[in-house]
């Protein structure tokens, strides 16, 4: 099965009370899998990282063997890409956690949209901050 995971995350405050959002769907559009979740104290690179790696998660339990990710965080997309090192430590947690579940798919592709192009996936994101605040 081919699927589209639009992620996002957000903090208010950098860092601050933190969220992600994740979106799978089908190729045809149909929704399999919506979450967001509040995680705390977070900065904003850490919740575009763990609504990847929820997403990821969701997606392998769900039997997708190829994946299209859409993120409007053009630093995950590149350093998911190899494009950019990960310098930071908590980062390379979550980047190390998206690396390993990605062996789970036959193909994973990124591409980096403005946000505009991701809204319910920040949709997502700003429920479970609003619900959190």
């Amino acid at each position: 099965m081919k699927a589209r995971l639009s992620t996002d995350g957000g903090a208010r405050g950098n860092p601050g009370p933190a969220a992600y959002g994740y979106v799978l769907e089908t190729e045809d559009g149909q929704v399999l899998a919506a979450h967001g979740e509040a995680i705390g104290r977070a900065t904003n690179n850490v919740a575009e990282y763990s609504g990847l790696v929820a997403g990821l998660e969701k997606a392998a339990e769900l039997g997708v063997r190829e994946l299209e990710v859409v993120s409007d965080s053009e630093l995950l997309v590149k350093q998911m890409q190899g494009e950019y090192r990960v310098k930071n430590e908590t980062l390379r947690d979550l980047w190390e956690q998206a690396n390993d579940l990605e062996q789970r798919f036959a193909k994973v592709r990124y591409i980096a949209v403005n946000r505009a192009h991701n809204e319910l996936a920040d949709s997502l994101v700003n429920e479970a901050l609003d619900a959190q605040t």
